[in-house]
């Protein structure tokens, strides 16, 4: 193999979305989206913003989906956020809508009965999907998570962006404040 082309093959491997290899094995389905936060108006968007502060319309996000036999891992990228801020972010079940709620609440594998969930035995991140970031300088953040399962079909839609860190404590595990932002995904 060439330099050079040994060269390319890397640097595709280190761009591709997110970086990121199949889980389990070399067969990888999956989601990729890429929008831009607006306002929430009456048409279905997706991305949109409840926190113009937090989350400016114009900002950018991209969510990465990688389904394999052993699981599922998700990438989430955001640019021009509030800047060395921590936010949550979690799966949630709904499309984002025209108001935060709409989203719905997390995705959880195995269902807690008791909603909203703050037991830390269904809320938690091998349960649900936690991808808690915090900006640089230039209000750019990355997170990642992998689960040892796959979405049920039609049960996860969206990524919902929250005010702070997820909590993890009894009653409040989970909770991660209000929701800044919401962006349509269809997870496989």
């Amino acid at each position: 193999m060439s330099f050079a082309v040994a060269l390319l093959a890397a640097s595709t491997l280190a761009l591709s979305p997110a970086g990121l290899s199949p889980v389990g094995g070399a067969h990888e389905e999956g989601a990729d989206v890429s929008a831009v936060f607006a306002d929430p108006t009456g048409d279905v968007l997706r991305a949109v913003t409840f926190d113009s502060e937090a989350v400016p319309p114009g900002a950018r996000v991209t969510v990465t989906e990688r389904t394999g036999h052993d699981g599922t891992r998700i990438h989430l990228r955001l640019h021009g956020v509030q800047p060395g801020r921590t936010f949550g972010a979690h799966v949630h079940t709904n499309p984002c809508g025209t108001r935060p709620g709409d989203s719905g609440a997390h995705y959880q594998q195995d269902r807690d009965p008791k909603q909203p969930s703050t037991d830390p035995e269904y809320a938690n991140p091998r349960n649900e999907v936690w991808l808690d970031f915090t900006t640089d300088r230039w209000g750019d953040g990355a997170s990642s998570a992998s689960v040892a399962w796959r979405f049920r079909p039609g049960e996860a839609r969206s990524v919902v962006i929250h005010e702070h860190a997820t909590e993890t404590a009894s009653g409040r595990a989970g909770m991660a404040g209000a929701r800044l932002a919401c962006v349509n995904v269809p997870f496989e």
